[in-house]
């Protein structure tokens, strides 16, 4: 295993190790400080954050507004707040070692403004903004105007370069790195670009090789580059280290950050992580925003699958293709299926699916009464999370709505993170998590479900292993 050589990451020479962000109370104060105390980065989220009281318990959020865009003020409001609560734990656990970066989401609710108001109400105490799902141009603006650095999160060249033309040649002094995030095995929502094969994994060396002469060219080859998804042992990246195609290198890491003490996930869901095979870990397009994402496979996801494939195709009129009339909603209203789909949706009709609803798609799915209501609920008390979504038709901006029917395929994540964050129930609840977070099952670090320290953590990824 080669050395690490320390790397200079926002402002100041550390161990070329990341924690990687993740929302909604997952990466927080306490590991991002717990890394930095290591001597590497640690990242918190300002993904809806949460708040502390003065015992430093996180502080349950409720939502007082009657409309959406009431409870959307408030949810900002939260991220804020939570987001400033955290920068202070994290400067207070890192002894004034390593750096502090904080994490957001571009298609978040209202990045800009929580950016600004985490910025200002933490001065100081924040290095560097992550920022990625999404084309996030005017990240660089906003962060730089605070003397931080920004760190894009692209899963091309292609998406590089077009950052860097339309924005941030603007603001290249403040472009601390560049995060390639590996499409097919980085955890969370995922940059497949619609060319690409979510079934056929790439090869991430000659895609970094790409992304590092796509910035060569704008006299970026001494900016670092983070690898991000399916990093775990060190010694399988030994080509990469000190490699002059890549220039320097950093390694993020976000799944192994879930198995530390100062993780704030549930015990629960620490000890299903030790249990997971490889195949666990589900690449799918159910989230709400559109992208991909890769979630461990448990009931809450075998119930999207299956939800999303007791769907058929309809027409409000009848068609020489389409027929066969089926009655729907409180008014019994036809829609028209071919035959073989209406035998295929009477027999889930027989077996308790009973509720057939449309989507944006014009095709109808059939779920049970009691799935039909709670699927209206979670979208009428929508809290704007998002910038657009699809589940709920929620839009921030002008007339608040994204212009489509609400989909019922897919689901609140404000709803589901908060829950598996809060109340730790994991069998029910969206799991993120990286493709290689088999490797729990299978390391030796981990036998008779050791839980190390993040320090521990640090030093044993140091060593290769």
């Amino acid at each position: 295993m080669k050395p690490l050589n320390p790397v200079r990451i926002s402002g100041r020479e550390v161990l070329p190790i990341v924690e990687g962000g993740k929302g909604v109370s997952v990466s927080n104060g306490e590991s991002a400080g717990a890394f930095a105390a290591a001597g590497a980065v640690g990242t918190f989220s300002a993904v809806n954050a949460d708040a502390v009281d003065e015992n430093g318990r996180a502080i349950f959020q409720t939502y007082e507004g009657t409309t959406r865009r009431e409870r959307y003020e408030e949810l900002v409001a939260f991220a804020i707040q939570g987001g400033i609560a955290q920068a202070r734990i994290a400067h207070e656990r890192s002894n004034g070692n390593g750096r502090l970066h904080m994490n957001v989401l571009w298609e978040a609710a209202a990045t800009e403004r929580v950016i600004h108001g985490v910025l200002e109400g933490a001065k100081g105490l924040v290095h560097g903004v992550t920022c990625g799902a999404g084309m996030p141009y005017k990240v660089a603006q906003i962060v730089s105007s605070y003397g931080v650095y920004y760190y894009p999160i692209i899963s091309s060249a292609r998406a590089f370069r077009a950052l860097w033309k339309r924005s941030y040649n603007k603001y290249g002094d403040w472009l601390g790195g560049v995060v390639y995030e590996d499409p097919w095995r980085a955890g969370g929502h995922n940059g497949l670009s619609n060319s690409e094969d979510p079934f056929e994994p790439q090869d991430p060396l000659p895609r970094v090789v790409e992304l590092r002469q796509t910035m060569a060219q704008f006299g970026l080859a001494h900016v670092p580059i983070f690898m991000a998804g399916g990093v775990w042992y060190l010694r399988d990246w030994a080509d990469w280290i000190d490699n002059p195609d890549l220039g320097p290198i950093v390694f993020q890491y976000g799944t192994r950050p879930l198995l530390t003490r100062e993780s704030p996930i549930s015990q629960e869901w620490k000890r299903r992580l030790l249990t997971l095979n490889e195949g666990d870990v589900f690449l799918n397009r159910f989230s709400p925003t559109g992208f991909y994402s890769s979630a461990v496979r448990n009931a809450f996801i075998d119930e999207l699958d299956a939800r999303n494939g007791r769907q058929v195709p309809y027409e409000r009129k009848e068609t020489a293709e389409r027929a066969t009339a089926l009655p729907v909603g409180a008014r019994g209203r036809p829609v028209y299926l071919s035959a073989e789909d209406r035998a295929r949706a009477d027999a889930w009709i027989a077996e308790g699916y009973t509720e057939a609803m449309k989507t944006p798609d014009s095709t109808l799915i059939f779920v049970t009464p009691d799935k039909a209501r709670t699927i209206v609920t979670d979208q009428q008390d929508c809290m704007g999370c998002l910038s657009a979504c699809r589940f709920s038709n929620w839009a921030e901006r002008e007339p608040w709505n994204n212009g489509k029917m609400a989909d019922p395929r897919s689901f609140c994540i404000q709803k589901t993170l908060q829950s598996i964050a809060h109340e730790g129930c994991i069998d029910d609840n969206l799991m993120f998590a990286g493709h290689n977070a088999f490797n729990f099952a299978t390391d030796p670090y981990y036998a008779n479900g050791f839980v190390p320290t993040v320090g521990q953590l640090v030093d044993r990824i140091c060593t290769g292993d």
